[in-house]
């Protein structure tokens, strides 16, 4: 039966991505479709993972497109499966190597602008899925370790350190999930420049960062098998844990970098 269920899955996903790729390129000049994180890595899970895409368009994006694809990403929502974890950045060719730019985004059910991370440009070159037209590694501008470095470190210091002062936000699944992920998986990075995935992060936080075993255990439930109710004492009890842990493994992280205090 798993077995059955995971051909289904690979069909939908499939089904869904050859869908999106034929609506977004009836709306705008279309170069080329990447995908990057759990998708590109080997950890995605359907119905879980996010669907983190870029879209490579040749022109720039008029109003009227602009409404074209925010009406494509609602029609695809109710219809396909899947379709409301596909998130997707739109990125003009000749902005591509400005790494500054905020590029037209439709991700949580809305269009808005953000920019394309160092983290997110480096999995992208060394191991983007290419699902259409030219390979990211051709056009994609090299992200140098200082970069990529710098960006953890200011990601970490400037909003993951400032949320664990407040509590309400660890409530939510969300937030227990990918600041202890983001931790493993920046400690990593900044020790040896490697990206991992959401399931080696898990690892590195049983093995090597000590992370409440109770917390853990809630996430890879969650994540990989079927989720078990929450009582709201282990709600809050879980909230903070995981605010705590997160906190001191920033502090920890950050002074063993140079000149980088919490």
């Amino acid at each position: 039966m798993a077995a059955i269920v995971t051909v289904m899955c690979a069909d939908q996903v499939k089904l869904l991505l050859d869908r999106f790729t034929a609506d977004i390129s009836r709306v705008v000049p279309l170069s080329a479709l990447w995908a990057h994180g759990s998708l590109a890595l080997g950890d995605f899970q359907p119905g879980r993972s996010d669907f983190d895409l870029v879209a490579l368009v040749s022109t720039d994006i008029t109003d009227a497109q602009r409404q074209q694809l925010h009406h494509a990403h609602e029609v695809l929502i109710r219809e396909a499966p899947l379709a409301d974890k596909l998130h997707c950045s739109y990125v003009i060719r000749s902005q591509l190597a400005d790494v500054s730019q905020r590029h037209l985004t439709w991700a949580m059910g809305e269009l808005f602008t953000r920019r394309i991370s160092p983290v997110s440009r480096r999995e992208l070159r060394t191991g983007g899925l290419c699902l259409y037209g030219l390979e990211p590694a051709a056009v994609i501008p090299p992200v140098s370790d200082e970069e990529l470095a710098d960006f953890i470190r200011g990601d970490l210091r400037d909003f993951w350190y400032p949320a664990t002062g407040k509590s309400d936000p660890w409530l939510r699944d969300i937030w227990v999930d990918l600041g202890l992920l983001t931790l493993a998986r920046a400690t990593v990075t900044l020790q040896d420049g490697r990206l991992i995935t959401k399931r080696e992060a898990l690892d590195v936080l049983a093995t090597g960062l000590n992370a409440p075993a109770d917390v853990l255990r809630d996430i890879y439930q969650r994540r990989y098998e079927t989720e078990p109710p929450i009582s709201e004492q282990w709600r809050i009890r879980r909230a903070e844990l995981a605010r705590t842990f997160v906190r001191t493994g920033i502090e920890h992280v950050l002074a063993s970098q140079p000149g980088q205090p919490a």
